[in-house]
């Protein structure tokens, strides 16, 4: 599962992580996939009646971090919440001095942040694939400075 109820998901292009045992290690090149802009997506995200959310996963979102936030910018104003997954830590994506990386996270509702890591895998974890992965309250994060996690059982 790609988050909480009917997700409509969105696949990144593109990985610095290439985690082994990825589960989607064909969005890892950052060549290949298919071109399109929010307005499109966001055409068949309306289409699409019975998604309660957008989940964008990869691939790295934060790899095309501007697209991705547009995206998520659109899709709240949409009603729907946001769940984004990166490899990427909740403090190395607040490091970062690239715009584009805190809108995206400011976009966000739960982040699914760290990379795979395949002797964490658990089938257990809801939403995410290693037990170093975390599900984080990015609102309510950001407004408190520091980390609220997510849970779900």
């Amino acid at each position: 599962m790609d988050g909480p109820g009917i997700r409509f998901v969105v696949f990144a292009q593109g990985c610095r992580h290439r985690c082994p045992g990825c589960h989607n290690p064909r969005t890892h090149p950052f060549e290949g996939g298919v071109l399109m802009d929010a307005d499109e997506i966001m055409d068949r995200l309306r289409e699409s009646p019975l998604s309660d959310g957008i989940t964008l996963s990869g691939g790295d979102p934060f790899e095309q971090a501007d697209a991705f936030a547009e995206l998520a910018e659109k899709a709240r104003e949409h009603g729907c919440d946001v769940v984004t997954y990166t490899g990427w830590r909740y403090e190395e994506i607040l490091s970062r001095e690239e715009p584009g990386w805190r809108r995206l996270l400011e976009a966000t509702d739960i982040l699914v942040d760290g990379r795979f890591e395949l002797t964490l895998k658990s089938d257990l974890l809801p939403f995410r694939g290693s037990s170093n992965q975390r599900l984080i309250d990015v609102k309510r994060s950001l407004e408190s400075g520091r980390i609220t996690l997510q849970s779900y059982l």
